[in-house]
């Protein structure tokens, strides 16, 4: 089933969709494919979707985000995922957190086609940054989200004060770390610099509220250290968790951090 053939203002009812996973292809406002998947509440129809945005080399098919799917769903929401532009089996280049909110916002209309009347958004470090973006520009639209969360991101632009984040730049700056991104990560990314850089996660908090908001990070996160969720915190109206022992993003999410996330984005 894919959304160009539903329509874009296709409402499904969802007590009659089964209980397997359903996948899509879905295009997006700049013509890109994405690759998506929608997984029913484990618990009970519900008229909460959580929409699950990967980071940086992920796919929504990688065991990291489908564990993450999985626990969701068992709090009580339907879970999209899809991959982002560049990963996956999704067509186009990653521009690494800039036209990725296009494929967020083609997620989240879907999910209400499929007759969710609320659409919450959690997204993991590059799809952290997605999220918060996402939140800030699409207010008031049918892409908008009704509860945002975004763990291990970052909080500004052009970060390299850990040896993780240099190599990062090394892949997505450099010709040969194109091709190790490629090749070796299974992620393509586009080659051109961006032009204008888009808005930074943290002047996007100010503009989300009052949508619910919540900022997650790990005091071992060997990505962004303990001052990127802080200023993000503080930028706008936002709630904050550290989480003891945690390193970054979805790959070290454990079950009972997953299960608040779940039960916080199902009742903000």
């Amino acid at each position: 089933m894919s959304s160009e053939a539903e329509g874009r203002f296709h409402i499904l009812d969802v007590s009659s969709l089964t209980s397997r996973p359903l996948r899509s292809t879905l295009r997006t406002d700049d013509g890109v494919r994405i690759e998506a998947v929608y997984e029913p509440s484990g618990a009970s129809v519900t008229d909460t979707a959580v929409v699950l945005a990967h980071g940086f080399t992920g796919s929504a098919d990688r065991p990291a985000v489908r564990r993450a799917a999985r626990a969701l769903a068992e709090r009580g929401a339907a879970v999209v995922t899809f991959s982002f532009r560049g990963h996956g089996r999704s067509g186009g280049r990653s521009t690494v957190g800039d036209r990725e909110v296009l494929d967020l916002s083609a997620a989240v209309r879907w999910a209400r086609e499929l007759g969710h009347a609320r659409v919450a958004t959690v997204g993991f470090s590059m799809g952290g940054s997605v999220v918060l973006r996402h939140a800030a520009l699409e207010r008031g639209t049918e892409a908008r989200a009704d509860a945002v969360a975004a763990v291990s991101a970052p909080a500004r632009w052009y970060y390299r004060g850990t040896a993780p984040m240099r190599r990062v730049h090394w892949v997505v700056t450099r010709p040969a770390g194109r091709l190790v991104g490629r090749y070796g990560l299974g992620t393509r990314i586009d080659s051109r610099a961006w032009d204008p850089v888009p808005l930074s996660p943290v002047e996007a908090v100010p503009l989300i509220a009052p949508t619910p908001l919540l900022i997650v990070h790990g005091d071992r996160d060997p990505y962004f250290p303990l001052d990127h969720p802080r200023m993000l915190a503080a930028a706008g109206d936002a709630e904050l968790w550290v989480e003891r022992g945690m390193g970054h993003a979805e790959n070290a999410a454990e079950g009972e951090l997953l299960a608040r996330l779940g039960d916080w984005l199902t009742r903000a």
